[in-house]
């Protein structure tokens, strides 16, 4: 998701995201993600940036083993992060929706889905890439999901330049560079699957 910060400042408490409607929520905030409680509006994403989501979920999902295991390919779906420590309720809250997640068949719940999560991805915007490289990944680690990649453009941000494998050390809850895909993305877990970077980006 391609974000921004909001001119005037709008938080919202983990009971008042449970409670409302995501229809409600969208309707009176737009597209968003709460950070620290914080709601962060979103920019409309780029015609490269949604054909490379839309893609790169459809390879996920063609690549799941039917011998299982049982494993589901979310796109843009609300997952909650660990709270902040901060005291205040208004504060606390942090709610992703990741470009592209795979996770088991368990019922989906947005207070324990990422606990569920085997890999995601995020697709890099000229506003997003910072946080994805950083925050995110930081993010991701803590939340322990195994696999993160970042897939990163080129400077006409129409091609795909690279994708960023990182695995999880779990000694040490973080990231770590296990592969940078140049060609082709190849992966082994959690499913197998090998799909040129072109057939993922061009139009």
């Amino acid at each position: 998701m391609t974000a921004a910060h909001p001119d005037e400042a709008h938080r919202i408490t983990a009971e008042k995201f449970l409670a409302a409607e995501p229809d409600a929520l969208s309707g009176s905030l737009g597209d968003f993600e709460i950070v620290d409680g914080l709601v962060v509006r979103a920019m409309a994403q780029s015609e490269a940036h949604s054909r490379v989501v839309r893609r790169l979920a459809a390879a996920l999902e063609d690549a799941r083993d039917p011998a299982g295991p049982c494993l589901r390919v979310g796109s843009d779906v609300a997952v909650r992060f660990a709270d902040a420590e901060d005291g205040a309720a208004d504060y606390k809250l942090n709610i992703r929706y990741p470009d592209v997640f795979v996770r088991d068949c368990e019922p989906y719940d947005v207070n324990t889905v990422r606990e569920h999560i085997t890999l995601v991805a995020e697709v890099a915007s000229r506003s997003t890439v910072d946080s994805d490289s950083g925050i995110k990944r930081q993010l991701y680690a803590r939340a322990g999901i195994p696999v993160y990649l970042i897939v990163h453009f080129d400077k006409s941000w129409e091609l795909i330049d690279r994708i960023e494998e990182y695995r999880l050390d779990w000694s040490g809850m973080r990231y770590m560079p296990h592969r940078v895909h140049r060609t082709a993305l190849v992966l082994d877990s959690p499913v197998t699957m090998a799909i040129t970077l072109d057939a993922l980006h061009r139009p």
